[in-house]
């Protein structure tokens, strides 16, 4: 799952995202905290199949008003099939239902899998090559339409689509019957044979194993949709609601707002609430005004929240003034600089990026609260991950920058003042100091810096734009499911190079490391975590195409009328499914 920062914050760091870089001392304040992140890679590993609706209603909840979110984010997209960055999936879980959805558990502070419109979390075939999910009466979409399992398999037909919708899921081309020849409906036509409907059963074929797919099942593209009310690319204005809530006004780039869908039932889902009356959601907004709106705590502030990760500054005045205001966790998410391995093809140049990185300085500079909102890191694979031991190809702690070390690997390439170009947005005042990090880090490394100036709602497109003059590309990523096969099969599959919509950033293309994933992928499944594990570190100590800048912690604030806001340890995002306005 892509970072919700994977366009502002991180790239503000040369493109934040990926926010590690250049710079600077290592080692962190004597004051900021040292939370507990090394579980982070398991969230959403536990699983209650029997979960049943009507999710209760805690007794402080107030019925009605309105629950406003502030955030410097601007979600590239709404449509169901495309969500997949981490606000816009958990943005549209309140809209549109899955297959099977992650709850929180109260008594763990985990994210669990739950049934979602399914009876169950599905029923597998016996060696996973089927999947059988069967939907529940009641469910209805927001004109009072009765959802059918026909608009669900047309959604996962849909989801092949990848040239008209780019940028979604694409587990499908991998797993999913025919999903290397197989289109979509536009351009193909016919039904797809993948899906099978049996009266409110669905079953979907597989072409390898794939014994995540009730783990995959939760994602929007999962939802359902009428195939008469598809408007292609246009869909993603006005998705048709089968959550509690559905939209009332959508301007992309600007704002949304949701009302309450009289047609859905709370007795058919066991992971939401439908308290609050209105949601609105404010994009792009400034950091420094949406954080004092909140601490203020008066008026609207105190109905209004932020899924953006505070500044040190707001981090230690609210835990001086109002610390229960403040919701801490983890986030199964590694940022990145992936290093476009077609325009940067020497792999001392690549580890002398790593070296020349500034990453406490760039993470300081773009807002991060070291030790909290941004660990070290060495691995691809966050901790807590199955199967995942520690390595550290460049021995420098994930955070140890060596301008001298970087000047010894480019002198040994013939590429000393080699360019690194990399984006940031403009618009953006962390982004900016990150980037003036990173360029002193980038410069002081033997490097020429040349920063690309975008803006906050363009630069999740303008990164994955190919074309691009850019040979590094600040991101991130976060665990679909709690194993590596949520990691490797999405970003790091070479035969799917040049496909639409594919987020392989760093164009690594090499087939002894696709001849180990696909092994991984059709060997037995009690070996797969150690497969991955070895994965892992084949990429990063042989071809080093990404610079780990650090794994991801969250610290979000609320005003104090709001209730219910938990940390979503899958999304590193509040819990909206279970927010209200309390009494």
């Amino acid at each position: 799952m892509r970072l919700k920062r994977a366009a502002v914050a991180a790239i503000a760091a040369a493109s934040l995202l990926a926010l590690a870089a250049c710079g600077g001392s290592g080692g962190s304040d004597a004051d900021t905290p040292t939370p507990s992140l090394g579980e982070g890679g398991n969230a959403g590993a536990g699983k209650n199949p029997d979960a049943q609706g009507p999710l209760t209603v805690p007794d402080d909840a107030a019925q009605g008003g309105t629950i406003t979110v502030l955030t410097l984010q601007v979600p590239a997209t709404l449509d169901p099939t495309r969500a997949y960055f981490t606000d816009s999936t958990e943005i549209m879980n309140l809209v549109t239902r899955a297959l099977t959805q992650y709850a929180y558990d109260p008594d763990t502070g985990e994210m669990i899998l739950i049934p979602d419109m399914a009876t169950d979390l599905g029923r597998p075939n016996k060696d996973n090559t089927a999947w059988t999910f069967t939907l529940r009466d009641g469910l209805k979409y927001e004109d009072g339409t009765p959802v059918k399992a026909e608009d669900v398999a047309y959604a996962v037909a849909r989801s092949f689509a990848i040239d008209e919708l780019p940028d979604g899921p694409t587990y499908q081309l991998q797993f999913f019957q025919d999903g290397d020849t197989y289109k979509g409906p536009y351009k193909d036509k016919s039904p797809y044979k993948g899906v099978e409907v049996n009266g409110n059963d669905i079953t979907i074929k597989m072409s390898r194993p794939f014994p995540e797919m009730d783990y995959y099942a939760s994602f929007p593209v999962f939802t359902g949709i009428p195939e008469s009310k598809d408007t292609g690319s246009e869909y993603g204005n006005h998705p048709l609601a089968t959550g509690p809530y559905m939209f009332e006004d959508y301007k992309p780039g600007t704002s949304l707002t949701l009302v309450k869908n009289p047609n859905w039932d709370p007795a058919t889902d066991p992971g939401r609430i439908q308290a609050a009356d209105k949601w609105v959601f404010k994009f792009g907004q400034d950091t420094a005004q949406l954080e004092n709106t909140i601490l203020s705590d008066t008026g609207d502030g105190q109905t209004t929240v932020t899924y953006d990760n505070i500044t040190p500054p707001t981090y230690k005045k609210i835990t001086a003034d109002s610390p229960d205001r403040l919701v801490t966790g983890t986030s199964p998410c590694t940022y990145m600089w992936y290093i476009d391995m077609t325009k940067i093809t020497d792999i001392n140049v690549r580890k002398a990026i790593g070296y020349a990185y500034p990453y406490v300085d760039a993470w300081k500079a773009a807002g991060e609260i070291v030790g909290l909102t941004r660990v070290p890191g060495t691995n691809i694979l966050p901790p807590g991950t199955a199967g995942r031991t520690e390595y550290d190809v460049l021995g420098i702690k994930g955070e140890n920058t060596d301008p001298e070390k970087a000047k010894q690997l480019l002198e040994q390439a013939n590429a000393t003042g080699f360019e690194i170009k990399f984006l940031y947005a403009t618009d953006d005042p962390l982004s900016v100091a990150g980037k003036d990090q990173i360029v002193k880090g980038l410069e002081a490394g033997g490097f020429t810096a040349t920063p690309i100036a975008s803006t906050t709602d363009k630069i999740r497109e303008a990164r994955t734009d190919y074309d691009s003059p850019i040979n590094v590309r600040s991101s991130g990523w976060c665990s679909d499911w709690p194993t590596g096969g949520s990691w490797f099969p999405a970003q790091w599959d070479g035969s799917l190079v040049g496909l639409a919509g594919m987020p392989n950033l760093a164009n690594f293309k090499e087939k002894e490391a696709d001849d180990m994933q696909k092994s991984i992928l059709d060997g037995p499944a009690d070996d797969a975590a150690k497969g991955w594990d070895a994965l892992d570190k084949l990429i990063e100590e042989k071809y080093y195409p990404a610079v780990n800048t650090g794994y991801a912690g969250t610290a979000i604030i609320r005003g104090s009328k709001i209730g219910g806001m938990f940390n979503d340890n899958v999304r590193g995002m509040p819990t909206f499914q279970t927010m209200y306005i309390t009494q």
